[in-house]
């Protein structure tokens, strides 16, 4: 089950990436993006990154590694 899970968020992740043209005309600009990202290719910036996120987020939750990471990185936090 987590494989198909991860595929479905990495084929999401692909697409954000590829069509992040299409996806700043159905959606628009991306206030915070245009902010702190750039001017004019904030936003289409923005939607790459999130669907880079989603990426390494699938391949993370297929390889079932993502409960290790989040372990860690708040294992300093909650002790």
């Amino acid at each position: 089950m987590k494989i198909i899970i991860g595929a479905i968020v990495i084929v999401s992740g692909v697409f954000l990436v590829i069509k992040s043209e299409a996806m700043l005309r159905i959606f628009g600009r991306i206030s915070f993006f245009e902010k702190h990202l750039g001017s004019e290719g904030g936003s289409r910036l923005g939607y790459k990154v999130i669907g880079f996120l989603g990426i390494v987020i699938g391949l993370l939750v297929m390889t079932n590694s993502l409960r290790g990471i989040i372990r860690a990185i708040f294992s300093s936090v909650f002790g």
